[in-house]
């Protein structure tokens, strides 16, 4: 059974910094092309970032995370990362990690597991 489990969420300040990590169980994530979405309260999921399976691990990024955050994999930790820098009250969402082994986009619809989410709060 494939579970996607997201963690380093919480709360930062503005102009602050968090990693989030997605580890897989029943799942090789080096094969699969991963994404991280959010969804704020009242908004639909956004895609925030993805990166390509372990031939081309092209990455893309949603225009208003470029430059502040950075995708990444450890495939020896079965681990896919979110370094989130440079934080605003607006990155405040539920994250989740996402896999689908033929598609790389950042439309939710593409992608076939899922994480749980983890809350992300951006607040003074």
């Amino acid at each position: 059974q494939v579970h996607l489990v997201e963690s380093g969420g919480g709360l930062a300040q503005p102009g602050g910094s968090l990693r989030l990590s997605c580890a897989g169980s029943g799942i090789t994530l080096e094969n699969y092309n991963m994404a991280w979405f959010r969804q704020a309260p009242g908004k639909e999921r956004e895609g925030v970032s993805c990166i390509g399976s372990l031939k081309d691990q092209v990455t893309y990024y949603g225009d208003s995370v470029k430059g502040r955050f950075t995708i990444s994999r450890d495939n020896a930790k079965n681990t896919v990362y979110l370094q989130m820098t440079d934080l605003t009250p607006e990155d405040t969402a539920v994250y989740y990690c996402a896999a689908d082994r033929l598609r790389l986009s950042l439309q939710p619809r593409h992608y076939n597991y899922w994480g749980q989410g983890i809350q992300v709060t951006v607040s003074n």
